[in-house]
This record gives structure tokens, C-alpha cells and sequence, in this order.
């Protein structure tokens, strides 16, 4: 029998409106019926009156039971029940009812119809007792001739049909519901395929034996058995040309050339997504399909085909998420999912390399983003032949691959010759393209799986750890990652936490350290210093948590905390009597580079009211000169605002004088290096004097910084230094220490 492709929900509402439903046979292929009484004549008669007697086609099979209870018994393990004639009053006068609610009630038995029969018609039970209780007929003993017990059951049997028919395709219906929720969760076309095979035999009651081919969609390739079980088992992965079996072959090409469900020999199914992808299913049906069979399988289909659209839509997903777009590699997310495979297995000698090519942006940016693409799918398409599998070549970040494979096919050796030869690269369209040759170098960093631990994620991360350890050290190396880098990366990142956490909970302070007139001992302003105490009463030194935070950019945030901190602080020190106090404030070149940065300033200015002439930035002499152009620019925006600029740590750096004159500062500051030299060391004072001498002739004031014994303070003061501070005058302290420090030395 054929079915045309229609709307299967609207075929089985019309079917489930018929009156005769041809359901599929129970295993017994006839119509069971109880007969419960406690007389044997009854049993006996009932058996003689239904002798050879077929109703709807079917003989009858009788079960007995005397009692109530063995009735009870005999249902809770007896299956197809159809009828049950039931006695009413049996070893109590109200038996058989009671009987009736454990079979509806507590047995939960909905379909089998019940008859009722008494030889005592003044039992006969209550209109609302029949409705309540889903009885069908009640009759007296004298009046159930055979005829009339014909009649009874074969208008109770076509009732009992019909409700199982009505039961089945409800059934059907919910796992068909069931089916389609559990397919649309499978990801991949196997396991949908598989899935489908059991579901279908599931909703024919049968056992799992049957298969699925898929169309190609290159019309020009037969189609491929991407499913199948029992006996068709080793037929996976062969094509449909393959099948011996000349009904299951042709049952499958039939089915797929019309894109239709055939239930003649055999059962083949067409399932089409939207996508346009098709899948035909065969399974062998031990008997003819009822119309009920027919429709539930095509609802099934029209449901599954969903299903399908969601499998192909996954595997484009999983493309997109897990394959580079560009050189078709598996990417980052693709490569994470395969470390944490190899990290599961402890035993596996296994290495992750990470490939950076050097000067990538630059070739990119002189040549073009067309020639640097062109590059990196070289790039991709020579290390995936010359690292065959085991190995792994991934895309793991725009010009970065990640190799991944055995110890011994994962070396430095072998990643390095691959980048002896130039790049073949082409630039412009097919036809008017050019070759450019391009010799380029890589930097690798290694990490060994055991060296490493925890998952995918902490590999790369400590590969990549071992790739910028390489590249500080020599461009074109390579390094192996080892547990001591780890150390210090948790080390600074526990440290970066801590930090953020001890800005946000305000557990970071500023401590004022004062700077004086060298001759006179005059206080002429103080240095604001940043400090840090932990929540367990620990300080924690600023050279050590000052470069995590420029590191991090937090610095800025802090930065500007610390500027309105000390302006503030400025402010309430003039109130207190001192009207020419001068504030020093250190900053980083992450706060220069900061395009905010001299917003910033002046709106801290403008916010604590100071007067900007009494405000000073120190910035350190190698940032000054680690891009003199750029600090050239910002030094002449600060100028601007009225403050003064000192530069810290003089001395240390390669400043020339050229570089200096262009350079408005107005403060030197000695490092507290060469002022411990100064006594300490034969010609120590040499440094300070150039420092000085330099100054004067740039009409510039010099500040020494670390002053401890009045030794160094004499030498200075002999060479002409203005300023100084250290131990030697005070540390540096609270605000409230300094207004009572201050107040002690007012001169």
C-alpha cells in the first residue's frame, strides 16, 4: 500500500473518527473474556453458550475465576482482557462492585468493558453506580440467554476495540512527542540515524532491526548508509549500491527517487528536512501495518524531519564554532577540547607547541590584509604537511598556530625547519594576481603535558606563558614552559586580585614623606606615597604590587585616586598655616598614555580647588625617555595646567642633554642609588655632582632623595644641591603624624 505525502496530523483525526478501527491483533489473535462467579454451573454454561462462537472475526477465549480475589489476581498478571462478566454478588453481597472499583481504580484498567450479571434482581446496582464506575452492561441471570450474551459481547467487544484503538494512537502520539524531544537533542548524523531506527521499532512494538541511508546532495554519488542495526549492522558506512537484499535495496531507492513512505514489503519511510538533506529508513515489520500504524508513522516523520533540520543545523554551528574560517583548521575552542582528551590520559608523552609569527602586524600592515591572509594559509597549509597525525595543527589566534602531538613529532627542531624556506604568498584576484616571496621567522613556546596541569585551558595558558617568556628573550627562539614560570604567574595574578580587592574594600592609603631646603632645613612640601596593607596587618611593598598594576591598568584608576587623595590633603595643610606646602605625586606611563589622562588632571584641579603651581608629577627618567616624542607632547599638556614636573630616579637612564633641553621639567631628583654612593665609595660623588652641574645649566632645581646620615646631607650641600629628603629628616607618615611633625618643625 502507498502514501502520498500529505498532512499525517489530518489524516489521523479523520481516521480516529471511524467507528470500525482495524487494530493491530494482540499476541493472542483473539478476544479474551473473564468470567468471574463463584457457581461452577455458571462457568460452565458461559463456556458451552460461546463454544466455536466468533465475534468480529475472532474466537473467544474464556479465563475463570471463582472469587473476587482470584479475579483480582488473574487481571494483575493477565494482559488483552477484553470483557469481563461479572457476577455481582458473590462471597459478599456487594462483590462484584467492589470488584469493578479495584479494576478501574486501584488496577488502573480503563479499557476492558464490564457486564454484570445476578440471579438475584433485586442487587441490580444504582444508575450512578454504572456511570461511576464504567460499567457496560448489566444483566439477570435468567435473561442472558445465548443469544442475548452474544449480543452483550459482541456490543461490549466493538466498544473495548474501539477504546484500545483510541488508547493506542494516543500512546503513539506520546511517544512520537517523546521521540522527536530526544532526536532534536541528538548532535550528529549517525546518532540521529540511530536514534530514529530505535524509535521507530519502539513505536511498532518491535525489536530494533532495520537501517538509514542518507542522500547526498552530489546527485552523482549513491547513497550512504549512515545507520542500521541487527541483521543490516555491517552495513554502515557502505553505499546503497552495496545492499545484497534486492527488497531492502529497492524498498530504499523507491523511496527516496519519490520521496515517499511505502508500507508494502516492508516498511521504508522518507524523512526531508527544510534543508533539503533526506534520510529513507527501512525496518522489517513481522506483520501488515494497521491505517493507525500507517498515519502514526507519518506523523512520526513529518516530526522527525525537524529533528533533521536541527542535526544539520548543529553540524554547521559546530563547524562555525570549532573550525578557522580562514585556513579551515580546527581552531582554539577545537584545540581546548583535545587537550583536555590528552590531559585525561596521565600516561600520554604529549606536546603542545605554540607558533608566533614575528612581525605579523607590520607585514600586514605594509603589504596588506589580502597577503597576510595569504600568508597565514601557507603558513597553515605547510606545517599540516609536513606534521601529519598523530599531530594537530590548530588556528589558535589570529597569527599564533598551536601544534599538538607526541613528544617526539612536536620539537623545536622540527617546528623551526619548516620556516627555512620562504612563503609562496598571492595577493589580488584570480586573475591579475601577484606572488610575493616572504621569509619570515616564528617564536615558539613549549609546554609538555606533564610538566602542566589541570585542564585544556591551564596547557595553553601555560604554553602561551613559555611563548612570551621566548619572545623578551630572542625573536625567532623558542622556550619550554616550566613549573617555576607558573609560580610567578600565579604569583602575580593572586597579587592582582588581592590588589583590586584591597582598592575596591579601601584598604590602600597614601603616606607623606617631606622634602627640604638643604641649607636651612626649610620644609618645602612632601612626596605622596601609595601603600598597601593586607586584611592579616602585612604590608606589601609598592615595588612589588606597583608594576602588577601598571601591568593591569588599574594603575590608573589608582593613579587618580592618589592624585585627589594628596590634592586634598594639600588643601587642608594650606588651611592649617602652610600656604606654600608643594605636593609631589608620582605617575606611571600607563597614566600618560591614558587618553583620559589630562581630563583627568585638570579635573582633579578643578575639583579640590589647589592651586596647580603647588602641584608637582614626578615621572621617572626612563619613561621620560622611552618614547621622548610622545613625553615631549604630554609634558607640554601638563605645563598647561600650571603643575610642575620633576624627574625621578635621575641617573639611572641614558638621558642626553639634547633630550633634556626639549623636556620642560623643573625638578631633578638624584636617586637614592648615587646618594648612598656619595660617601661610601671613592669619586661616589661624581654622578651627584653631574646631576647638579647638569641642572644648574638647565636652570634647573635638584632634589636629593634617600638622604639617611648628615654626611650625605653635607656632601650635597657642598655640591649645590637645593632639596632633599630621606630618613635622615622623617620617614614617611600618616596625615595626622605629619601635621604633628610639621607643627614641630615650623621654622
Amino acid at each position: 500500500m502507498e502514501y502520498a505525502s500529505g498532512d499525517p496530523a489530518d489524516d489521523l483525526v479523520s481516521l480516529l473518527d471511524e467507528t470500525d478501527l482495524e487494530l493491530p491483533a494482540p499476541s493472542s489473535k483473539v478476544w479474551r473474556v473473564l468470567v468471574v462467579d463463584d457457581d461452577p454451573g455458571v462457568h460452565s454454561t458461559t463456556e458451552f453458550s460461546l463454544r466455536g462462537v466468533q465475534i468480529l472475526g475472532r474466537p473467544l477465549e474464556l479465563l475463570h475465576a471463582h472469587s473476587a480475589k482470584e479475579a483480582r489476581e488473574l487481571l494483575t498478571r493477565e494482559d488483552d482482557v477484553a470483557v469481563v462478566l461479572l457476577d455481582v454478588v458473590m462471597e459478599r453481597e456487594d462483590a462484584g462492585l467492589s470488584l469493578v472499583k479495584v479494576i478501574r481504580d486501584e488496577l488502573g484498567l480503563s479499557e476492558p468493558r464490564i457486564i454484570l450479571r445476578t440471579g438475584q434482581p433485586g442487587y441490580a446496582p444504582e444508575l450512578d453506580v454504572i456511570r461511576l464506575y464504567d460499567i457496560n452492561d448489566y444483566k439477570t441471570k435468567s435473561e442472558l440467554t445465548q443469544t442475548k450474551l452474544y449480543t452483550a459481547l459482541t456490543s461490549a467487544i466493538r466498544s473495548y476495540k474501539q477504546i484500545r484503538a483510541l488508547a493506542s494512537s494516543r500512546r503513539g502520539l506520546e511517544m512520537i512527542v517523546r521521540a522527536s524531544t530526544e532526536l532534536m537533542a541528538v548532535q550528529g548524523l549517525h546518532r540521529f540515524s540511530a536514534g530514529v531506527v530505535t524509535q521507530i521499532c519502539a513505536l511498532l512494538e518491535l525489536p530494533p532491526d532495520g537501517l538509514v541511508c542518507v542522500q547526498s546532495t552530489n546527485e552523482a554519488q549513491a547513497p550512504r548508509i549512515v545507520a542500521a542495526a541487527g541483521r543490516y549492522r555491517g552495513l554502515i558506512n557502505s553505499t546503497l549500491d552495496n545492499i545484497d537484499q534486492d527488497v531492502v535495496r529497492s524498498a530504499l531507492t523507491r523511496c527516496l527517487s519519490t520521496q515517499r513512505s511505502f508500507f508494502d514489503q516492508g516498511t521504508a519511510l522518507y524523512i526531508k528536512g527544510s534543508s533539503g538533506k533526506a534520510l529513507a529508513a527501512y525496518i522489517d515489520t513481522e506483520h501488515v501495518l494497521s491505517d493507525i500504524d500507517h498515519q502514526l508513522l507519518e506523523v512520526f516523520c513529518a516530526n522527525v524531519a525537524v529533528g533533521l533540520d536541527n542535526v544539520q543545523l548543529f553540524a554547521r554551528l559546530n563547524e562555525s564554532v570549532f573550525v578557522d574560517s580562514l585556513t579551515r583548521l580546527p581552531n582554539r575552542n577545537r584545540l581546548i577540547a583535545l587537550l583536555d582528551e590528552r590531559c585525561q590520559n596521565a600516561a600520554a608523552s604529549t606536546t603542545l607547541a605554540l607558533v608566533d609569527i614575528d612581525d605579523f602586524a607590520d607585514i600586514n600592515d605594509a603589504l596588506g590584509h589580502e597577503l597576510g591572509d595569504s600568508l597565514l594559509q601557507a603558513v597553515a597549509d605547510r606545517l599540516t604537511r609536513a606534521l601529519k597525525a598523530p599531530v594537530v595543527v590548530a588556528r589558535v589566534s589570529g597569527d599564533v598556530f598551536g601544534v599538538l602531538g607526541p613528544d617526539g613529532h612536536v620539537t623545536p627542531a622540527l617546528l623551526a625547519a619548516q620556516f627555512l624556506l620562504p612563503f609562496e604568498c598571492q595577493q589580488g584576484n584570480q586573475k591579475d594576481s601577484q606572488q610575493e616571496s616572504l621569509q619570515i621567522t616564528a617564536t615558539i613556546g613549549f609546554v609538555r603535558l606533564a610538566d602542566s596541569s589541570g585542564k585544556g585551558t591551564e596547557v595553553l595558558k601555560d604554553a602561551n606563558i613559555a611563548l612570551k617568556r621566548s619572545k623578551t628573550r630572542q625573536r625567532g627562539g623558542h622556550g619550554y614552559y616550566t613549573q617555576d614560570m607558573g609560580a610567578d604567574i600565579r604569583e602575580r595574578v593572586k597579587l592582582l586580585r588581592g590588589l583590586r580587592s584591597a582598592f575596591e574594600s579601601e584598604r590602600l592609603f597614601v603616606m607623606y614623606q617631606p622634602q627640604l631646603q638643604l641649607m636651612g632645613n626649610r620644609v618645602l612640601g612632601a612626596e605622596a606615597l601609595i601603600r598597601w596593607k593586607t586584611e592579616d596587618g602585612k604590608f606589601v611593598p609598592p615595588d612589588r604590587f606597583i608594576p602588577v598594576a601598571e601591568y593591569s591598568g588599574l594603575i590608573v584608576a589608582i593613579g587618580e585616586w592618589v592624585l585627589r587623595t594628596a590634592c586634598r590633603e594639600l588643601n587642608r595643610l594650606i588651611d592649617l598655616g602652610y600656604p606654600d606646602f608643594r605636593m609631589a605625586v608620582n605617575v606611571s606611563v600607563a597614566q600618560l598614555r591614558h587618553p583620559d589622562f589630562i581630563a583627568m588632571l585638570q579635573s582633579a584641579l578643578a575639583d579640590t580647588g589647589v592651586n596647580p603651581a603647588q602641584v608637582e608629577l614626578e615621572i621617572t627618567e626612563s619613561m621620560a625617555m622611552e618614547d621622548v616624542n610622545f613625553i615631549v607632547q604630554i609634558v607640554d599638556q601638563i605645563k598647561q595646567t600650571g603643575v610642575t614636573i620633576a624627574i625621578d630616579d635621575f641617573g639611572t637612564g641614558f638621558s642626553s642633554l639634547s633630550q633634556l633641553r626639549h623636556l620642560r621639567v623643573d625638578r631633578l631628583k638624584i636617586d637614592r642609588a648615587f646618594v648612598n654612593e656619595i660617601v661610601a665609595i671613592d669619586k661616589g660623588c661624581d654622578i651627584a655632582r653631574m646631576v647638579v652641574e647638569l641642572a644648574r645649566s638647565l636652570h634647573l632645581e635638584v632634589l636629593a632623595e634617600g638622604i639617611e646620615t648628615e654626611q650625605q646631607a653635607a656632601v650635597l650641600r657642598e655640591l649645590g644641591c637645593h632639596e632633599g629628603q630621606g630618613y635622615l629628616f622623617a620617614r614617611p607618615m600618616e596625615p595626622a603624624q605629619l601635621v604633628t611633625w610639621l607643627a614641630e618643625h615650623r621654622g
